[in-house]
């Protein structure tokens, strides 16, 4: 599995390779890791140099993590998890036009939207499936839906462009 890190303002790429190896930025490292006796304390061999660290997840999904005296607040996403909030548009400017970019390669299950809808943030775009799940991709505002550019049982590629949204 893939994962992209946030720690401040610096992404890190991270693969759990299985048999204790995880790569980081493409670097291979073999870890150890274990909660201490029911606690927030996880104790690492990290090849071979050992760490203690309090790690617990806030309310909002970060990660607090306590380090050598220092503190860390991390974002955690899988890879689908990020191209899904991408395709969402999650952070996109209300102002201009919108287009919806299908996140990864898959079967267009529904649109349940036509072109000339007046929608409001949330609602669903377009139904994808990919990898046997069924994905909602919603609107991340409101607006008017000016273009529809695929169709129910379509098959696509990642990046498609999907819906238009003014």
């Amino acid at each position: 599995m893939k994962y992209i890190t946030t720690v401040g303002e610096k992404e890190y790429k991270i693969e759990i390779l299985g048999d204790g190896k995880v790569s980081v930025d493409g670097v291979e490292y073999t870890v150890d890791f274990e909660p201490v006796s029911g606690q927030p304390v996880f104790t690492m061999l990290v090849d071979g140099r050992s760490y203690e660290a309090t790690i617990h997840q806030e309310e909002d999904d970060d990660w607090i993590v306590l380090l050598h005296g220092h503190r860390y607040t991390a974002n955690v996403e899988d890879e689908r998890e990020k191209r899904l909030r991408a395709a969402a548009g999650i952070g996109v400017d209300d102002s201009g036009e919108f287009i919806l970019k299908a996140p990864m390669p898959g079967l267009v299950v529904k649109v349940p939207v036509s072109e000339g809808d007046e929608i409001k943030q949330g609602d669903v775009l377009v139904i994808l499936e990919s990898m046997k799940m069924q994905n909602e991709l919603k609107s991340p505002r409101d607006g008017v839906v000016s273009r529809v550019l695929v169709k129910d049982g379509e098959s696509i590629e990642q990046k498609t462009e999907m819906v238009h949204i003014e």
